[in-house]
């Protein structure tokens, strides 16, 4: 991992570019708010000690001294009570316009927020190794992206805009109640720093408990996700009870752990608001004491009641806010561990050679980064441009990591010497092996020093267990030339043994394919796929076992016209069927991560050696 986000707060503040001025014109709608707020009980107080009680030995702030005499002077409005109370209303009218936008701008600042957030999310994810999606649940990123995005932009669009709120109430209320009574003031605020630090201590404590409940919803995601997109298997294996039993298990402990934090946390708040309503008990009383006594007058008693019960709501938020904190930073250090995950990268040289040219593995080793072994040792052979190349072997034995490698899925570590010079089919290494080293060039280019995504448009892939979009079958054919002709896609169809199968269906070439491909056969799904790479026409073509699903006249069928119609295109079979590999012009067989032998069919069925086996196990099947 890199360090591209050191700190929470350097992610967020990249995810506010673009909406940071709506987020401003919301605060200060937001001032505005309680500056209305908080003045209102102000005209209140005025009205009271100057219109009703004429306590003239009291003083009157300049903007209400403005307002009297705006509205015709005190002797006028004794007689005109309801103007003042139009004020008030006015104060009311003000507040709730400007809450308004506050809502407005801030929903807008927030929703920008977030769609940075994913867009930028899902272009890095798609950019992460493959090795990382293998090492990282489907149904976790999922959860990350949308559960965690949601918990940061509520945080973000509430909390830290309800702080700078609290924030200025809180100093707007303060001055207006210092000027009534600083006694009084101290007894209000003297619970503030109470409820702050026990906000804080609880904040440390309830930080893992957030934790641990984020990492156990995003297994229960995957474990969600799995039974959704595996859902034939589980049903064709009967295997609903295990996976209900499974599912419910998770769900139980993700429900227990909800639980507790929930226990915790009503503690917090009912004690947090036990703390708050003892400072409001403790105001008002003092204030009628202070009252009673004429230390303050009438109109100052309910104007300084009213501000500090304008309070309550900010000193309970702001125990709310820190605990929201806690489950803020726990989905913020989940995303950076997604945003700090290396990108692939070319070398800043990167280069778009020709690629149809000789294909040559130099003394290739490659273990997984959770393996204990080897899954190639030393392999060392050459694959002639334009030329069949089949690839046999056993379940482990290294097949799709030889594809995987020169996809660059994998990468191989730079390289320390020089290529080997394979002639002909190249031999086997029986050395010990460093692990994920050697080489792999394409006339005599290193792969490394290829652009990746030139690299992928020049060689064409068929998985064994294709990938298709939810779409139509001429939307998942045409997916690499999104600007293709119908004739074009039936070429291909035809080329893959699809047409006719199509044809059959009610809509045809329009027929929706379901998430995953679920509507086809498997032999469909895999000629497809077949369909969809012929559609690109790159110079290299590698094939996965991407025949297993079809019958062996099928099989037949395809591999004729893939010969007929890639005359000068390299092709790679991988295959654990010899039928498919027999008319290859070379031949690798693999045991264990090694080259067992190389050559052609008849080579080395004369060697009598593992491929002469295999054949003869297979020929008595044929």
């Amino acid at each position: 991992m890199n360090n591209k986000y050191k700190t929470k707060s350097q992610m967020v503040l990249y995810f506010l570019k673009g909406s940071v001025i709506f987020f401003v014109i919301s605060m200060i709608c937001s001032v505005l708010v309680t500056f209305f707020e908080l003045v209102s009980p102000k005209f209140v107080q005025y009205t009271v000690d100057f219109l009703l009680v004429d306590a003239a030995d009291s003083s009157v702030p300049s903007y209400i001294d403005h307002v009297i005499n705006m509205l015709g002077g005190r002797d006028y409005l004794r007689v005109h009570l309801y103007l003042m109370a139009l004020v008030v209303a006015g104060c009311a009218i003000a507040t709730a316009l400007f809450r308004y936008l506050f809502k407005l701008f801030n929903s807008i600042a927030a929703e920008k927020f977030t769609r940075r957030m994913r867009d930028t999310l899902f272009e890095h994810i798609i950019r992460l190794p493959f090795a990382w999606h293998s090492e990282n649940h489907t149904g976790d990123i999922i959860q990350r992206c949308t559960s965690d995005v949601d918990t940061i932009k509520n945080f973000v669009s509430e909390q830290m805009i309800n702080l700078f709120r609290i924030t200025v109430r809180i100093a707007v209320a303060m001055y207006f109640m210092l000027g009534i009574s600083g006694y009084l003031t101290i007894f209000s605020a003297v619970f503030i720093p109470i409820i702050v630090l026990y906000s804080c201590l609880f904040h440390r404590r309830i930080s893992k408990g957030f934790e641990k409940a984020d990492s156990e919803e995003g297994r229960l995601s995957a474990t969600a996700q799995e039974n959704l997109t595996g859902v034939r298997v589980v049903r064709a294996f009967g295997r609903e009870a295990y996976e209900k039993e499974r599912f419910e298990t998770q769900n139980y402990h993700y429900t227990n752990l909800w639980i507790d934090l929930i226990r915790t946390l009503s503690a917090f708040w009912a004690s947090n608001d036990l703390i708050s309503g003892l400072q409001v008990m403790l105001v008002t009383i003092i204030g009628a004491v202070l009252c009673v006594n004429n230390s303050i007058t009438v109109g100052e008693y309910i104007a300084f009641v009213s501000l500090n019960a304008m309070l309550t709501w900010p000193v309970r938020a702001l125990g709310r806010i820190i605990s929201e904190m806690s489950k803020a930073g726990v989905s913020i250090d989940r995303l950076r561990y997604i945003m700090n995950s290396k990108e692939e990268k070319d070398s800043e040289n990167a280069i778009e050679p020709p690629m149809n040219r000789d294909i040559v593995f130099d003394n290739v080793s490659y273990k997984y980064g959770n393996g204990t072994e080897d899954v190639l040792s030393n392999v060392s052979f050459r694959i002639k441009a334009g030329t069949t190349f089949g690839v046999l072997g056993g379940t482990g034995s290294g097949k799709s990591t030889l594809m995987y490698l020169m996809d660059k899925l994998y990468d191989l570590p730079e390289s320390t010497g020089d290529a080997a010079k394979a002639e002909g089919h190249g031999g086997a290494g029986d050395a010990e092996t460093a692990e994920n080293s050697g080489r792999i060039t394409i006339g005599d280019v290193d792969i490394k020093d290829i652009r990746r995504s030139y690299l992928r448009r020049n060689i064409g892939l068929v998985l064994q267990e294709p990938f298709l979009f939810s779409g139509t079958l001429s939307e998942n054919i045409a997916i690499t030339q999104s600007d293709a002709s119908f004739k074009e896609v039936r070429d291909a169809a035809k080329i893959a043994d699809l047409d006719e199968a199509i044809r059959n269906f009610n809509k045809g070439y329009e027929t929706y394919v379901g998430e995953r491909g679920v509507t086809l056969s498997g032999g469909q799904k895999q000629r497809t796929a077949i369909a969809q790479m012929l559609m690109g026409k790159p110079p290299i073509m590698i094939f996965d076992d991407s025949l297993s699903a079809v019958d062996t006249r099928t099989d037949a069928r395809i591999r004729k016209a893939l010969s007929e119609t890639t005359v000068g295109t390299t092709v790679i079979l991988i295959s654990h069927r010899i039928t498919t590999l027999m008319h290859a012009d070379t031949i690798l067989v693999l045991d264990k991560g090694k080259v067992a032998e190389i050559g052609s069919h008849d080579e080395l069925v004369a060697n009598n050696g593992i491929y002469k086996r295999i054949y003869d196990i297979q020929k008595q099947g044929i």
